[in-house]
């Protein structure tokens, strides 16, 4: 494994917008060039980490802030942290942002429409027949990041070319070395 420094790559969108399918696509490409990494997917962590948390804002906040808890762990441990939450509040992002020295926001931005149309799981018809009550861009509000590092626009780029930008960002900034050149 690679000598590497830490660092938290969040993304965040709504429900559908890609965060999941991007991360792990990312993190395909990072094991493939020896980097060490953990992903926290929003619904994995959910069933193991936060179980119990309800929906509410405070319920929403605290769960960001636990996985902004691990995520910090790990990154100043030198690991590579890649989280997918939708994380619907600025406030409580720029909360985790500022706990982590190595912080990294990549928006994964498309229309809730292109969301609703990709809804594999039917979050979004049960939302809007008033079976999921408190669900992100049908009745309860998303922020999107003011100044992301890294701004996806899923309906309008390939995933591939969503991860080219987020290696070329995480290659500016020093986190990794995209070139042959050995790292430790």
């Amino acid at each position: 494994m690679k000598k590497q420094r830490g660092v938290t790559v969040w993304f965040t969108g709504l429900s559908g917008a890609g965060k999941s399918t991007i991360a792990q696509a990312l993190e395909a490409q990072l094991r493939q060039l020896g980097y060490g990494l953990e992903v926290l997917d929003g619904d994995i962590v959910r069933t193991n980490l936060t179980k119990g948390l309800g929906f509410s804002r405070a319920d929403r906040d605290e769960n960001i802030r636990r996985i902004g808890f691990v995520s910090h762990l790990l990154t100043r441990n030198g690991v590579i942290v890649l989280v997918s939450a939708i994380s619907p509040y600025r406030e409580i992002r720029d909360e985790v942002r500022d706990r982590i020295d190595d912080f990294v926001e990549v928006y994964v931005d498309a229309p809730l429409q292109v969301c609703e149309n990709r809804d594999v799981k039917g979050l979004y018809k049960r939302a809007r027949a008033g079976e999921i009550k408190q669900f992100t861009g049908i009745d309860d509000p998303y922020e999107p990041p003011l100044s992301p590092e890294v701004h996806c626009h899923t309906d309008r780029e390939s995933v591939e070319e969503s991860v080219v930008k987020v290696l070329a960002k995480l290659e500016t900034l020093g986190y990794i070395q995209l070139a042959a050149t050995p790292v430790g």
